[in-house]
């Protein structure tokens, strides 16, 4: 999805700033919710990535790709930010962060058992690297978003059934939760997230979630996005994945004990996103109900 439209001329400047020539073409890309994407084919076949961040400020975005940078040198495997010629990673466009990345090769991440056990592995691999000290410690689809909901309801003077839905079910979350392992965490592990060839993952894509908080939180937000099929949970799709990751990471038992609850709380967490996104920043599209799915999940029999 695209935000801000950008002709070839536009990214053509874009790319001389990093060294690269001779623009061929440009086509959207699909995936993301948030910025705008576009994939820069060069003359030469060499494929590059646009990215220009439409919700996250010049500072926010500096702060997600030294985050990047920070686990490509721990070998995680996703993209590493281009760098331009005067030694930024960021061209600051009309207030907004446009940056280059390389294109990876691959497709969407099925939800297989190879697929899910590779996924699970590479999660585990990177809830093992130390996280570095400038890592934020909050979740900006969690509590976070919630209270910027509640305060948007008391300044409007109306509180939607979803909103004191949310309230309710989140007052006492985190106390059923309680004290686990932390580290970092992706936090939006979805199909459109992750590219894999033949079953495996070649990388993970957008690290704009990511934080320090709960590692098995950030498991089962992997379930919530691979793990449901006509809206119902896959309990395969679960054994998969946890099957993969323990190979490096076992859970221990107050993270077992806690699964339901994560996955409560990564589930509101999702609706909370979409209803701000789509009932209240960009109102009537086709997806303003899509919060709705993410509610329907909560009555339903968990594998775990």
């Amino acid at each position: 999805m695209t935000y801000t439209d950008v002709s070839l001329d536009d990214a053509s400047e874009v790319i001389e700033l990093a060294g690269f020539k001779d623009l061929l073409s440009i086509e959207k890309l699909d995936g993301g919710w948030a910025n705008s994407n576009y994939i820069l084919t060069l003359e030469s076949n060499e494929k590059l990535v646009l990215k220009i961040w439409n919700e996250q400020s010049i500072e926010e975005v500096n702060y997600l790709l030294n985050m990047t940078k920070y686990i490509v040198e721990k070998d995680f495997p996703t993209p590493k930010p281009i760098q331009y010629l005067d030694g930024s990673y960021i061209l600051n466009k009309n207030g907004l962060a446009w940056t280059l990345l390389p294109f990876i090769q691959g497709n969407w991440l099925d939800s297989n058992h190879s697929s899910l056990y590779s996924l699970g592995i590479i999660q585990a691999k990177l809830h093992i690297i130390e996280p570095p000290n400038n890592l934020k410690k909050e979740f900006s689809m969690g509590y976070k978003l919630f209270n910027k909901l509640y305060n948007i309801a008391d300044e409007n003077n109306e509180w939607t059934d979803f909103m004191k839905f949310l309230k309710n079910e989140t007052e006492e979350l985190l106390i059923k939760i309680g004290s686990l392992p932390k580290g970092i965490i992706h936090g939006d592990l979805f199909s459109d997230n992750v590219l894999a060839i033949n079953n495996e993952v070649v990388t993970v894509l957008d690290f704009e979630e990511i934080c320090y908080d709960f590692l098995a939180f950030d498991l089962v937000m992997t379930f919530v996005g691979f793990g449901w099929k006509k809206g119902e949970p896959i309990k395969e799709r679960w054994d998969s994945l946890l099957e993969g990751y323990q190979t490096i990471r076992v859970l221990n038992a107050d993270e077992v004990r806690a699964l339901p609850h994560l996955h409560k709380l990564a589930t509101l967490s999702i609706a909370a996103w979409r209803y701000w996104q789509f009932v209240i920043n960009l109102p009537d599209t086709d997806h303003t109900d899509r919060y709705i799915e993410m509610t329907n999940r909560l009555n339903k029999e968990l594998p775990f």
